[in-house]
């Protein structure tokens, strides 16, 4: 792949989706944590704190970023499915990513919380209607968007940031 920032491709959404295609959206975020901690399972500190292309974040931010952001979907899915349209708040994630408890938290404490934060994500996804996957809210930066869109996105964005990860061990013989 050229692009290292996007090892996976570029994320684009399937405008007709089918229920098996839901299911497998599903089961991806499901796997997002385990992929994420085999991802990173035997990396010196030294490893972590390498970035995964030039000027990129490192494996360290990645693994943090992750959950920071899926809790941010798990959140705007919650909305969307409680009130009519909401309008989310975006964050920064690329200030979320410099701040303390990325530099001196542990890997591991993020890679938890994934796991607990997806056993939940999960069991609403499961629990989903076909019509629910058509409800909206609104993303200052995307406008009106659906929870399908969301479960597209998430289910990408894992496995983008598990492959920055492989890939460059991959590069780099790790």
């Amino acid at each position: 792949m050229d692009d290292l920032r996007f090892p996976t491709g570029r994320f684009t959404v399937d405008p007709h989706p089918t229920a098996d295609k839901r299911q497998q959206w599903i089961r991806a975020i499901a796997e997002t944590p385990a992929a994420m901690r085999a991802a990173v399972a035997g990396l010196s500190d030294g490893q972590l704190d390498t970035p995964y292309r030039p000027e990129g974040w490192t494996v360290r931010q990645v693994v943090h970023h992750v959950p920071d952001s899926h809790m941010n979907a798990y959140v705007r899915l919650k909305l969307a499915l409680t009130e009519h349209k909401p309008t989310i708040k975006p964050y920064d994630e690329a200030a979320w990513a410099l701040l303390a408890d990325t530099s001196k938290t542990p890997v591991t404490t993020s890679l938890t919380l994934l796991e607990a934060m997806h056993q939940r994500f999960v069991t609403i996804l499961e629990s989903l209607r076909e019509e629910d996957f058509a409800r909206e809210f609104v993303h200052p930066d995307h406008g009106a968007v659906t929870i399908g869109w969301l479960l597209q996105l998430y289910a990408w964005h894992g496995r983008h940031h598990v492959a920055h990860v492989t890939s460059l061990r991959t590069r780099n013989g790790w």
